[in-house]
């Protein structure tokens, strides 16, 4: 009973933590999954494979381009910070910090600023926020971890979602071929597959 629990919250834990991804069920028995409800036919049952093959796909996708917004992203809250470090240096004294703005594509501007303890945050959404130096440092050293992190678990939730989507791949090239050779003149079914695709060689599809 113990062991049962075990591992009914180690499942609901990878499942929390690859988004509620559902784990592809690898097609082991070709026989014994084409009696399941739903695969009355080789064209149905290899519908549903490629359904949920395309649904990983779909998600991979998705979770890609969040990815590459991360990896865009981590890099200009690390400048940012770079800069307010600079600037908390500069605030105490009198001398001003020589700078160059960015007007366009390639194009900066010369500026001299003068110290201060106040900075203007873009928030997005054409939201400017005004900050003290040391609250718009502690918001970007949170944003920043709070980045790495989100970045680190979507590298992972991505190794899964490949993962399950070649497991699919397997599982319909099993399905395709094995339903088709059932089909061939003189073979009856499909546990008159050949030795190398029987138990010992089903491993190698």
């Amino acid at each position: 009973m113990a062991a049962t629990i075990d591992n009914s919250n180690a499942v609901q834990a990878t499942k929390k933590r690859h988004l509620g991804i559902p784990e592809a069920v690898f097609v082991e028995d070709v026989d014994s999954f084409m009696k399941q409800p739903g695969n009355e036919t080789a064209d149905a049952a290899l519908r549903r494979l490629d359904e949920q093959y395309q649904k990983y796909k779909y998600m991979e996708l998705n979770l890609s381009q969040k990815k590459l917004r991360l990896k865009n992203q981590i890099p200009q809250i690390t400048q940012t910070l770079e800069i307010l470090r600079h600037m908390q240096k500069k605030k105490e004294t009198t001398e001003p910090m020589e700078t160059h703005f960015l007007l366009a594509d390639n194009v900066y501007c010369k500026a001299s600023v003068p110290p201060t303890d106040k900075v203007c945050l873009w928030l997005g959404a054409n939201v400017m926020l005004e900050y003290d130096i040391d609250e718009a440092q502690a918001l970007l050293e949170k944003n920043l971890a709070t980045a790495s992190r989100n970045l680190e678990t979507l590298e992972e939730d991505l190794d899964y979602l490949r993962d399950q989507g070649t497991t699919t791949e397997v599982s319909i090239l099993r399905t395709c071929s094995l339903t088709r050779l059932s089909s061939l003149p003189g073979v009856r079914a499909l546990d008159s597959a050949p030795d190398f695709l029987s138990e010992g060689g089903r491993g190698s599809l």
